[in-house]
């Protein structure tokens, strides 16, 4: 008997990640509905499997990772061959690690896991790889395609808009001109819904390198009380202070310490 390869796939909507999961050899003759485009926030599962069992057993992990309401239900029953143990894997590649990516999929084709999407930076990239990796045995292969999402953190850079966040000499007050771009970051953010944000202090290199670390923390704790004041949840901000450390222009001269006394917003995991 000739046999196809058919997807059972989980994709995901705009604001939640999901899986395509691959079944090999499926017989001629049985064919897998064509999936439906996602609504946003929602998770569609489509495709065949073999039995009632293996599907509820799909559908349940799904529905406890992203809630009843959000998963879609197309998944055919058909003549499949699943390989050995594939229920097994598939309720480990279903994890919370899956909710940080975005737009994503994850695509089990026989002993091939593939996974594409977005994720909030390089960290979480190689996170979420080296768990699907360490989850299955040696003759899987994991081809990890996903990519840090430049769209959220373009939202901050493009608000900060290569401006200096200003304080008083030697200070953690900020100034007027300060607090109004503070205001304009307060907006972005919540335009981000929830997405966490690291506020990074550096000074210039006058002066003692021990004050100015504490210094440039004293002012990323203002700023991050400041936005938590004007309506950003507080467990969303961390703030710490690098000091002189990571400069981005030359301390020989006043426009460069200028530029290296700054606030850093960073889009945290």
């Amino acid at each position: 008997m000739r046999f196809n390869t058919v997807l059972a796939c989980i994709r995901a909507g705009a604001l939640l990640a999901g899986a395509c999961l691959s079944l090999p050899a499926l017989a001629q003759n049985a064919t897998a509905p064509a999936p439906a485009a996602p609504q946003p926030g929602q998770v569609l599962a489509s495709g065949t499997v073999p039995d009632e069992t293996t599907k509820a057993a799909v559908l349940a992990k799904l529905r406890e990772l992203y809630g009843a309401d959000k998963v879609v239900d197309q998944v055919a029953i058909g003549q499949v061959a699943m390989p050995a143990n594939w229920n097994t894997y598939v309720q480990k590649l279903i994890t919370p690690d899956l909710k940080q990516i975005s737009r994503g999929q994850l695509k089990i084709d026989g002993n091939t896991v593939s996974l594409r999407g977005e994720v909030a930076n390089e960290a979480v990239r190689q996170k979420i790889a080296s768990t699907v990796a360490t989850s299955l045995n040696p003759t899987y292969t994991v081809n990890n395609g996903l990519r840090v999402s430049a769209a959220d953190q373009a939202v901050l850079d493009s608000t900060l808009a290569n401006r200096t966040i200003e304080f008083e000499s030697g200070q953690a007050t900020l100034t007027p001109a300060g607090r109004a771009i503070l205001d304009e970051m307060v907006a972005a953010m919540l335009k981000l819904k929830g997405r966490k944000v690291e506020i990074i202090g550096h000074t210039d290199s006058a002066g003692l390198r021990a004050s100015n670390v504490s210094l440039s923390q004293a002012r990323a704790a203002t700023v991050k009380t400041y936005l938590a004041s004007h309506g950003i949840a507080e467990d969303l901000l961390t703030a710490s202070g690098q000091g002189p450390d990571r400069p981005v222009a030359s301390n020989d001269n006043a426009e460069g310490r200028a530029r290296n006394r700054r606030i850093e917003f960073r889009l945290a995991q």
